[in-house]
């Protein structure tokens, strides 16, 4: 049966301000299973007909994961984290050439915003193939570092294979761990409980224990890893995870990464420093999460997404979207780094947020002897704006555009012309 499927909702903007549920849904869709999943990825809501094909019902348990229940025990329809997994197993899946069309707008989208290259994370074994044949036929119009789920990790490490694999246009690069949820769906792992949900304080995805086990395989089998941790207590988790698997197998150069790394604080900034990790933000977050100062209080308000300290810190700070959640175009991260941070003292300068999207992101994939600067002996990898940012007031950065896209000295982005050469 056909699926109705879609997502990019957040409750924060409705009238009501509260999570939909499968009786909001019921009365739209009843005989179609319809699945939708909140902008933040973490928190999905399925219709009474979605439930029923995934096999939920109000005995359901999800490891690293829940299913609300209303006051007389029966499922919501809302689901969280590890849940969405029933839900997704039951959907029927792509097939290739869906995919590879898919693949191919997704790219002509980021080179028409600048982007000669992406962290790309993707989901199954079938998208690595993908993303593989449109490079072999040349229509892949940028650089491709792949980021792999943690489910995946067994295979790689039998194969042998080690970040790096792979040759100019795409290269295996990190395994990816989640180790909580999102600020958004109250999901991210916090030491103390929410400031606007005092029942909660989030949930962690994994036991230490198996958090450690993680990160010591990928660790040992020269792989680097890039662990999704927004909350404090999720970041402690980590940073233990990451202390315990280096002093089993002390490894220079590991280049590993906490993604999103969003409540701080000096003692978790200090950890992170002396483990030599990178610190890969979002900056637009910033502008998303406009209520964070509900979610968490003043006093940790403070410590959400501190750039400049980061970097004071001697911290690796490299950018990224976090694209679908945010959007992709690059410069609305620049805008939001310089002119937007919670706070004036951790706000970049222009040549601070630029370098977190271009050599300290290339740092972050072991090539910034290539790429990430305009320099003699490196990839012929440019971009031409439409405006001159050194002349262009911090507020208005959002609104310039990309003319053309450069990668490897073929352009791939002109203007009005679109996306070329496939």
């Amino acid at each position: 049966k056909l699926w109705v499927l879609g997502g990019r909702w957040d409750h924060e903007k409705f009238f009501e301000r509260r999570l939909p549920n499968r009786w909001d849904l019921d009365a739209v869709v009843k005989e179609k299973p319809v699945f939708l999943v909140r902008v933040c990825g973490h928190i999905g809501v399925a219709n009474s007909k979605a439930l029923e094909l995934a096999g939920i019902t109000r005995e359901t348990v999800v490891d690293g994961g829940e299913v609300d229940l209303d006051d007389s025990g029966e499922p919501t329809g809302v689901l969280r984290e590890n849940a969405l997994e029933l839900v997704w197993r039951a959907v029927p899946k792509p097939d290739l050439k869906s995919m590879e069309e898919s693949c191919i707008r997704a790219c002509h989208e980021a080179v028409r915003f600048g982007l000669v290259g992406v962290h790309w994370i993707v989901d199954s074994a079938d998208e690595i193939r993908v993303v593989q044949k449109l490079c072999f036929e040349g229509k892949l119009p940028l650089r491709v570092y792949l980021g792999v789920p943690a489910r995946l990790l067994d295979a790689l490490v039998s194969l042998g294979l080690r970040t790096g694999f792979g040759d100019g246009m795409v290269k295996l690069g990190f395994v990816k761990v989640f180790a909580d949820g999102s600020l958004g769906a109250r999901t991210a792992a916090l030491k103390e409980p929410y400031s606007d949900d005092p029942k909660t304080s989030g949930m962690l995805l994994h036991t230490q224990r198996i958090l450690n086990k993680l990160v010591l395989k990928a660790h040992k089998a020269g792989l680097q890893l890039a662990v999704h941790a927004i909350g404090d207590r999720a970041i402690e988790a980590v940073l233990k995870a990451y202390e315990k698997a280096f002093k089993a197998f002390p490894r220079e150069n590991h280049r590993h990464r906490i993604e999103h790394c969003s409540v701080l604080n000096p003692r978790l900034i200090r950890r992170m420093r002396r483990l030599g990790l990178i610190a890969s933000v979002q900056p637009h977050f910033v502008v998303s999460d406009f209520w964070v100062f509900q979610r968490v209080g003043e006093r940790r308000g403070r410590w959400v997404y501190p750039f400049k300290t980061l970097m004071r810190n001697g911290i690796v700070v490299a950018s990224g979207s976090d694209s679908p959640v945010e959007p992709i175009n690059p410069l609305l991260g620049v805008w939001a780094a310089v002119a937007e941070a919670n706070f004036a003292e951790e706000r970049l300068s222009l040549d601070e947020a630029f370098r977190t999207y271009t050599l300290n992101a290339a740092y972050a994939s072991f090539e910034e002897h290539l790429k990430g600067s305009i320099a003699a002996g490196k990839l012929a990898d440019l971009v031409v704006l439409s405006e001159d940012l050194d002349r262009v007031p911090p507020e208005k950065i959002r609104d310039v555009s990309v003319e053309m896209t450069i990668v490897g000295g073929r352009v791939v982005y002109e203007g009005e012309k679109g996306a070329l050469n496939g």
